[in-house]
């Protein structure tokens, strides 16, 4: 009994040995304080904080948008005019839509980055920034769009205009080749008919010659019994 008590008694007092034996080590060591937020722990180089999407570059595919597992990325588009000039990316690609809305709910993000690699012109990815907290959850919502709410109703109202005109112009040719092709099958129809109508009477005028033509024949016939007598 005595043994036992002994040998638990110092696995007990081992164990808390080896368990102190890091603190035991900094106490001889200076603490090192950093004095936050006047001074801060530098980031690792592939960390993952708050999105930032330049909106020079995006041409407003929406791949990221679909990409987000947590449907943190919301983007409206308008197609441009063929008269207007949007300008090209960094990397030379030419735009064509306008980007009327580009939101993301940080508050929803999981800082997954996978927005981030389907993006065909790098306009949006990770930064160092990890202090954004809010009294008002509405101001994680960060608006990215660079176009105000009257260019936006501008630029749709221009759209559907553009697209109720071209919807009018293929209504209007679609019309035309409708007629034109009723007028050719009128045409079609008329000439048929004149055709059927002069064979119609070049048949009547045939009928009328024959008898004229059988009747000396049929005196011949009857004029041979009379040579044979």
């Amino acid at each position: 009994m005595i043994k036992n008590y002994l040998k638990n008694t110092w696995d007990g007092l081992y164990t808390i040995f080896i368990g102190m034996k890091v603190t035991w080590k900094h106490l001889f060591v200076p603490a090192v304080t950093i004095q936050y937020p006047d001074e801060r722990v530098p980031m690792v180089e592939r960390a993952r904080n708050r999105l930032f999407v330049n909106m020079d570059d995006c041409i407003g595919c929406k791949q990221c948008e679909t990409a987000c597992p947590v449907d943190c990325i919301e983007i409206d588009t308008v197609k441009a005019l063929p008269t207007d000039d949007l300008g090209l990316t960094s990397q030379g690609k030419k735009k064509a839509l306008w980007v009327t809305k580009f939101d993301i709910d940080i508050a929803k993000c999981c800082y997954c980055q996978l927005c981030v690699f389907p993006c065909p012109t790098d306009c949006i990815f990770m930064t160092d920034v990890y202090e954004f907290s809010e009294f008002d959850r509405n101001d994680l919502v960060y608006k990215f769009a660079s176009l105000t709410e009257d260019e936006i109703k501008e630029k749709t109202e221009n759209f559907e205009k553009f697209q109720a005109e071209k919807e009018a112009k293929k209504l209007e040719a679609a019309k035309a080749k409708a007629e034109a092709e009723a007028k050719k099958k009128a045409e079609e129809e008329a000439k048929k008919a004149e055709q059927a109508k002069k064979e119609e009477d070049t048949g009547d005028n045939t009928g009328e010659d024959k008898p004229e033509e059988d009747a000396p024949t049929s005196e011949n016939e009857n004029d041979k019994p009379e040579e044979q007598q």
